[in-house]
């Protein structure tokens, strides 16, 4: 049997790593944190105790072709503190957003994208909202 203690990053690939970081620095708010000298560029972020990596990786095989924002497709999701100041946030910075507050899930949501259409779940419980 395995036992977890929690999930520690998500790996992303990204084409352009400073229009990848303006996104996760500025419009995520996210905290970058130092990186390992690899061979190979990328940006690590602090979420809650956990990760986000990205790697620059412009040929990789899991780069959307198609841009649109869908809540079906992969995608991981970050637990927001407030639905409406996280949409506003995002809206008042020229995210394209899918809203779903009402979801079926129990969260109240918000999808978006990175500029490499990497897509990301902002979400709280909808006794939240």
């Amino acid at each position: 049997m395995i036992q977890y203690h929690g999930l520690h990053h998500v790996s992303l690939t990204v084409t352009d790593l400073e229009q990848a970081k303006n996104f996760y620095s500025n419009i995520l708010c996210l905290k970058e944190l130092p990186r390992p000298a690899f061979d190979f560029a990328g940006a690590w972020y602090e979420v809650g105790g956990q990760q986000i990596h990205l790697i620059v990786l412009p040929t990789s095989q899991t780069i959307r072709q198609e841009k649109s924002i869908s809540s079906r497709e992969g995608h991981f999701a970050l637990r927001v503190k407030s639905y409406d100041e996280t949409l506003s946030w995002l809206k008042q910075n020229g995210v394209a957003v899918l809203e779903k507050p009402e979801s079926a899930s129990g969260f109240a949501q918000i999808f978006c994208a990175d500029p490499d259409g990497n897509l990301i779940e902002l979400n709280v419980d909808k006794k939240d909202i």
